[in-house]
């Protein structure tokens, strides 16, 4: 029995909120009394199992992804390990670079695996993944600055659409991250892609050397962390107009060679708020946008 674990509802008594140390959700189900009952005890019963699951292999979750780096064993670690092997020749990167992704992903199946429901999202810190019935949409909310949440635009998507996953990296947000984004936000067809994709990308919107950017050895501020001694953004001091288009272009070439690839559908990318949007020609997912963030697309 997992005795760290909180299980809740909270206080609209509709949202599930359920926490063990890092990991950290906010569950939302649709559908008949008993049906959201049922999908709630699913979600809390695969809940208490994760961080232990995830514990057996945390040394190779921490390792860098390579051609020949050995897959791990467990359903989440795998999905893991799947979510980031595309990366592997691209740039350093650890399959706990799509942990929050695959974690919500691994609750939302066993909420829908057993019952009926219309929608449901599983929240992890930002990293959201969507199920959606035919004829069913969700409304997602864009920020900005993931620490001082301000909407930017809205983005409709459809159970139509393949995007089944959002979400959001940058140096701003709960994670390190090696470039200066304050916020990439990727949907793509699940959730742990997404995760995957927006570390990527957030990390490719930089300025190396600029003397503008603080940067700490991850080991520094977090021993343990998967990054070692690469170097995270810890501040990133007002840059000129130019500063900012340079960094922007960088992490729209890689989300546009990501979009390519089929990897994501559609990224979000802001910095001291400019937004540059991508996706897809065939994917209404452009988000509606006010016009403050048009003139600085």
């Amino acid at each position: 029995m997992n005795e760290r674990a909180t299980i809740r509802l909270l206080s609209d008594r509709r949202r599930l909120h359920l926490n063990d140390g890092p990991i950290d959700l906010i569950i939302e189900a649709n559908g008949a009394a008993g049906d959201i009952h049922q999908a709630y005890e699913a979600a809390a019963g695969r809940f208490v199992t994760i961080l232990d699951e995830l514990c057996k292999e945390l040394p190779l979750l921490r390792s860098r992804v390579t051609q020949h780096s050995p897959a791990p064993v467990g359903p989440i670690s795998r999905c893991m390990f799947n979510a980031v092997f595309p990366y592997r020749h691209r740039c350093f990167i650890t399959p706990m670079a799509a942990v929050a992704g695959a974690v919500a992903e691994a609750v939302l199946a066993a909420m829908t695996k057993t019952t009926s429901l219309s929608r449901a999202f599983v929240n992890n810190g930002g990293d959201i993944a969507l199920y959606l019935a035919p004829g069913e949409s969700y409304r997602i909310g864009m920020v900005e600055r993931p620490e001082h949440p301000s909407l930017f635009g809205a983005i409709d998507i459809s159970a139509d659409s393949p995007v089944r996953g959002i979400a959001t990296s940058g140096w701003r947000g709960r994670s390190f991250s090696l470039g200066i984004a304050d916020a990439v936000t990727v949907l793509a067809r699940s959730a742990a892609e997404a995760d995957a994709a927006a570390t990527v990308i957030a990390n490719a919107v930089d300025l190396p050397g600029n003397p503008a950017i603080t940067r700490i050895p991850a080991r520094d501020l977090s021993p343990d962390s998967d990054l070692g001694v690469l170097p995270v953004t810890r501040n990133v001091a007002p840059l000129s107009a130019e500063e900012i288009d340079a960094a922007l272009d960088a992490g729209e070439s890689v989300a546009g060679a990501l979009s390519d690839q089929k990897l994501i559908q559609a990224a979000a990318l802001c910095l001291q708020e400019r937004v540059r949007l991508l996706a897809e020609p065939c994917e209404d997912v452009l988000p509606d946008l006010p016009l403050r963030s048009m003139q600085h697309a």
